[in-house]
């Protein structure tokens, strides 16, 4: 059975993808990831801080340590075409129970409008994307929340055969 066969409101949608680079310090480094995110996705980016220290590391408590940006609509289905075309292949341990799911790109040279710097480095990024079907405002609204059935709760398997089928990659 195909996604076309699917009744529209079981249909799976990219909700949102969230794109993290972590360099463990503030100060260039941070700033390069932060440009380099920021020519990637097209976004502006939020700073990440360190939720406890770690003193072996030389990091407080607070201290900013990476960014972040959240795509959602046509801009995530764009960068997760890119994205997914690089790394090809999933595993299937990435999925978790509600059907979203994580993979890492190793090289930010590897986009297409990314060229190696001596300067800046290679920094690598992490991929978050939130699978959902509609209906699912129904359980996150603040008036009159519902929960949603299990039937139209998204499992992992639903999400790795729509993310095989949408966008051509391997879930092994």
């Amino acid at each position: 059975m195909t996604l076309e066969d699917v009744h529209e409101m079981r249909q799976p949608y990219v909700e949102k993808v969230v794109v993290h680079m972590s360099v463990g310090e503030g100060g260039v480094e941070l700033r390069n990831a932060e440009e380099i995110v920021e020519e990637i996705t097209g976004q502006e980016t939020v700073r990440t801080q360190a939720k406890q220290s770690l003193p072996e590391f030389g990091i407080r408590r607070g201290d900013p340590i990476g960014c972040k940006t959240t795509l959602r609509g046509e801009d995530a289905e764009e960068f997760l075409d890119e994205a997914l075309e690089i790394t090809e292949e999933v595993p299937r341990s990435s999925f978790d129970d509600s059907g979203n799911f994580s993979f890492g790109v190793e090289e930010h040279t590897d986009f297409q409008e990314m060229e190696y710097d001596p300067e800046i480095g290679i920094y690598g990024m992490d991929v978050t994307v939130a699978l959902a079907r509609k209906g699912k405002r129904v359980e996150r609204r603040s008036v009159m929340s519902r929960k949603l059935p299990e039937s139209q709760r998204l499992t992992p398997e639903d999400a790795a055969a729509f993310v095989e089928e949408e966008f051509g990659v391997d879930v092994s």
